[in-house]
């Protein structure tokens, strides 16, 4: 790609034969130039760094003196395409067109592809007066072309070079498509499931969210925004999402200033740290206030506290949404609630364009606020290298050579086998032996290429995924009988993004099929679970389990044939426990993407052994819900004998399957846990590793504390350390973590970050509920 080619292009497009007309960024470069050489011999003991961000500064200071009132406010507001940008404006989009020709635009979403993006760029470059390119943003969720599991799905890799991997991958799709910046990464603690949007999230941990969030960040962005394959990350959404009452998407959210600050900020702070371009706030009230609105979590805590400079930007209409909520009396109102409080752009909300002049200009909202935004929104621009090329993205010939790419398509199958979690082997049904010549595949997702591709797939195309059958089919080779039988539709509806999903529950005309394909056949695979619009979005469900006939294909096949592996396909945590009872395997594959088929075949032969750790934990029915791991004590835990302690009367109060958990086909074992104390600023904890089993295997070994006694009641047990290690059979290794302040403390209802004396409990095993214990007394006083 030639940016010096295109820069050229650029200025000779813009010159104009008045010198009145000219725009700002005709002159950028002599401007630059001028001002880098002022400041020259005052900034040359300063390093680079110092004096790119000077220039910086002074570009944007320059840029800002120049620009009306309407064109700083024309910045802070996004609008969605209405058009497909590869031809001219229809009637209906015309308004759109004047305003990108008059500079009173700053952002578009959803204008996908190089021409496209050029296209609007030229638009607004060659048409208004000050030529301030846009910044085009779009939900690139867990690939652009190319698919990666969803992010729930690689956040059991447990793995952040593996979560960076597929970020990177699908910054350098979407650059080449000439996007500048997505919506992601979705760092939403999530603790229920019947919350459709746990799917892009990394589960319900903050410390592996923590950890998987900046990974994701350092993957889209790199090592700088200005590198063209590169895009900017946007965390969201800040904050309290996925604590919605009820698991309700968009719903209000409730919570104590302890959970906001130890359990649903640490993923933020840490993408900050990342250094995340840019913010999203979310749709629900957090402390009696529309997130848009709230000026602690955003003027205070995250540009004040966390010094964060890049900008906000609202959720969808989420600052109109206010009028809703009963927060604003009308548009105007909401306007000025959201930019007082730190929301720096309007994502189709129109309440910036339409009132935000008007509120300066009657002194209710001071310009200062509005310079403050403006700036950040530049800055973005500027760190990207728009000023110098806003056309630097948009290259047909790079877009045509980077996507979908046989080196793309390899690390999805990579990443996608990482992901997978085997939940149940019984009789070791699993690896497939070799011996087995005859396999049953059945299932309303086993011929399925669409599903895998999940929700939220950007520009992914229909029906592009390996399927279940394709995959198996691909792996057993010629000397193995595959019996295909599809059983039952999952759903009747066509499937669309916007559709509501709509299950078959009554026409079990393929059920003999099925049945006859398992008679014949030595295995069993059965592929079911969601379908992929089914999680997501605006995809909140009172009932997790499974859904249409599939639990009744499931028993007719076991009928004839209990031989069965369950290829479990889905986007958030299922109720499945008649399905445990009776399954004697279960891999939890999620949806996996572009190459799932050849994925999960990969683990089913065993040419991978899984290794993936739940993110999130099963529970065993719908009422059991919201459960996760790192839980408080009640005043009565039980268990005893007798009525009147904290439990259910039908049903026990542990999970089907829990937090961090996922077999292996080999076995291991824990031995050894040691803790060394002597030095409270570092507390030694050892542990031994060995693999006992046949086959080398790789585990995830997990450390959890407890602070026993605090001034705050702390969870039963919390994640604060895990490494993923590889072991041959036999082979045994000495493993040694580090608990330092960072890990051993807490945040108060003030938000101050405190460690407290006392005794703490360290626990460390495979998952979150079988774990070997220990016990040491912490003394800060000694600590020199």
């Amino acid at each position: 790609m030639n940016n010096s080619k295109q820069t050229n292009q650029h200025l000779e497009l813009k010159e104009a034969p008045s010198t009145k007309n000219l725009h700002l960024l005709d002159v950028n470069l002599l401007l630059k130039a001028i001002f880098s050489l002022a400041l020259s011999i005052f900034l040359f003991s300063c390093g680079s760094k110092q004096v790119e961000t000077n220039e910086e500064q002074a570009f944007i200071a320059e840029l800002l003196g120049k620009m009306t009132l309407e064109e700083k406010i024309g910045q802070l507001h996004q609008i969605t395409s209405q058009w497909n940008m590869t031809g001219p404006a229809p009637e209906y989009a015309q308004g759109h067109e004047e305003k990108l020709k008059s500079g009173l635009v700053g952002s578009m979403l959803n204008v996908i592809g190089a021409e496209a993006t050029l296209n609007a760029q030229k638009l607004v470059v060659e048409n208004s007066r000050l030529g301030i390119p846009l910044i085009f943003g779009y939900d690139v969720i867990h690939g652009y072309r190319t698919m990666f599991p969803v992010p729930l799905g690689e956040a059991s890799s447990w793995d952040p070079e593996t979560v960076k991997l597929s970020a990177s991958i699908a910054a350098l799709e979407s650059a080449a498509a000439g996007l500048h910046w997505t919506f992601a990464p979705m760092m939403d603690v999530g603790r229920d499931a019947r919350w459709g949007r746990v799917m892009e999230g990394a589960g319900e941990d903050p410390y592996l969210a923590s950890l998987l969030s900046a990974a994701r960040v350092r993957g889209f962005q790199g090592e700088s925004l200005a590198d063209e394959k590169t895009i900017a990350a946007c965390a969201k959404h800040f904050a309290g999402y996925a604590f919605a009452e009820s698991g309700k998407d968009y719903n209000n959210v409730d919570i104590s200033n302890a959970t906001l600050h130890n359990v649903i900020l640490p993923p933020f702070k840490a993408s900050t740290e990342a250094g995340a371009a840019t913010y999203m706030n979310s749709f629900n009230t957090i402390q009696g206030l529309p997130a848009s609105a709230n000026e602690y979590i955003q003027r205070q805590l995250l540009k004040g506290d966390w010094g964060f400079d890049g900008f906000v930007v609202s959720d969808w209409n989420s600052i109109g949404e206010m009028v809703a909520h009963g927060a604003a009396a009308d548009l105007k109102e909401a306007a000025k609630l959201a930019i007082q409080a730190g929301s720096d752009m309007d994502m189709e909300g129109n309440a910036y364009t339409n009132f935000l002049a008007e509120l300066v200009e009657e002194g209710t909202v001071d310009i200062k606020i509005i310079d403050d935004a403006v700036r950040r929104v530049l800055t973005i621009k500027y760190r990207l290298g728009l000023f110098e090329d806003p056309y630097k993205y948009s290259n047909k010939e790079w877009e045509k050579n980077t996507l979908y790419s046989l080196g793309n398509k390899s690390a999805a199958r990579k990443v996608a086998r990482e992901s997978i979690v085997l939940l149940k082997n019984e009789g070791k049904k699993l690896p497939i032996n070799e011996s087995i010549k005859s396999i049953a595949v059945i299932g309303p997702l086993a011929d399925d290429k669409d599903a895998p591709l999940g929700n939220w797939r950007a520009d992914a195309v229909a029906n592009s995924a390996v399927s279940v059958l394709e995959g198996v089919k691909a792996r057993a080779g010629n000397n193995v009988t595959i019996n295909y039988a599809k059983g039952c539709d999952l759903v009747t509806s066509e499937r669309s993004f916007a559709g509501e999903v709509q299950f078959n529950t009554t026409d079990r005309s393929g059920f003999a099929a099925a049945v006859a394909a398992a008679k014949k056949s030595e295995i069993v695979l059965l592929a079911i679970g969601e379908d992929c619009y089914q999680s997501g979005e605006g995809r909140s469900q009172a009932d997790i389990g499974l859904k249409g006939l599939q639990m009744e294909l499931f028993d007719a096949i076991y009928a004839v044939n209990p031989n069965i592996v369950i290829v479990l396909m889905n986007g958030r945590p299922l109720a499945i426990p008649e399905l445990d009872a009776k399954a004697p395997a279960i891999l939890e594959t999620w949806f996996l993407g572009s190459e799932a088929g050849n994925a999960i075949a990969d683990v089913l032969f065993g040419d991978h052994n899984p290794s993936g750790k739940l993110p999130m934990t099963f529970p065993r029915s719908n009422g059991q819900i919201p459960i996760y791991y790192n839980h408080m004590n009640t005043g009565r835990p039980g268990p005893k004998n007798e009525v009147f302690w904290s439990h259910y009367t039908d049903q026990t109060n542990a999970p089907l399957y829990p937090f961090g958990f996922g077999l292996s086909y080999t076995d291991f074992e824990y031995t050894n846990l040691t803790v060394d104390s002597s030095n409270p600023a570092s507390i030694q904890v050892s542990v031994s590793l060995k693999n006992t089993g046949s086959v080398t295997g790789t585990e995830v070994v997990q450390l959890y504390i407890r602070d026993k006694i605090a001034s705050l009641v702390r969870p039963v047990k919390e994640l604060k350390g895990f490494q993923k290690v590889t072991l041959k059979s036999g082979e045994s290794k000495d493993l040694t973590f580090v608990l330092t302040e960072k890990e051993l403390g807490f945040y108060d209802n003030d938000g101050k970050y405190k460690v407290e004396d006392g005794e703490f409990e360290v626990m460390v095993g495979t998952n979150s509920a079988d774990l070997l214990n220990a016990t040491f007394l912490l003394n800060t006083a000694t600590v020199q």
